[in-house]
């Protein structure tokens, strides 16, 4: 397990070299999705075959221009998610799990507000058993999520 705070580093370039370092898969949960620098990382790591499915919340993302123009490429699958009440309620999670290997988690939202002006914290997560908790939660909520038409990755 690895910690990092905002305080003291970077850690959009920790989540960079972690993405990076996917193969297989990245499954996502974002309440919110503004940072190019995190988008960049993700359609250079889908360009190399990687399979991505990430859940936004669906009222951040229609409240967000600079969201709706990271994802309007066809690189990113996307899928929008609300919380347990519907459409007004949130979907809160700030999870991705990585090759169904390494769990990232924490309060860090992946936007320039978490990295330059909030307190913020990331766990990095690399055991069988966070994997094994989150996974199911992905599968649910992206099963319950909805579909992006011009981009989703079944």
């Amino acid at each position: 397990m690895e910690i990092k705070f905002a305080r003291s580093e970077s850690v959009a370039e920790a989540i960079i070299r972690q993405l990076h370092e996917a193969s297989d898969s990245i499954d996502g949960a974002l309440y919110r999705f503004n940072h190019p620098g995190l988008a960049q990382a993700m359609e250079d790591v889908a360009k190399r075959g990687v399979r991505i499915r990430l859940l936004v919340d669906g009222n951040k993302y229609k409240e967000s221009r600079t969201t709706q123009e990271l994802l309007s490429g066809d690189t990113i699958p996307f899928r929008l998610a609300f919380g347990r009440q519907g459409r007004g309620s949130k979907m809160h999670h700030k999870f991705v799990i990585l090759d169904q290997q390494t769990v990232l988690t924490g309060s860090y939202n992946w936007t320039y507000e978490s990295e330059d002006e909030n307190q913020e914290n990331l766990l990095i997560l690399q055991d069988a058993y966070s994997v094994e908790a989150y996974t199911p939660e992905f599968k649910a909520l992206w099963a319950g999520a909805a579909r992006n038409d011009s981009n989703d990755s079944r």
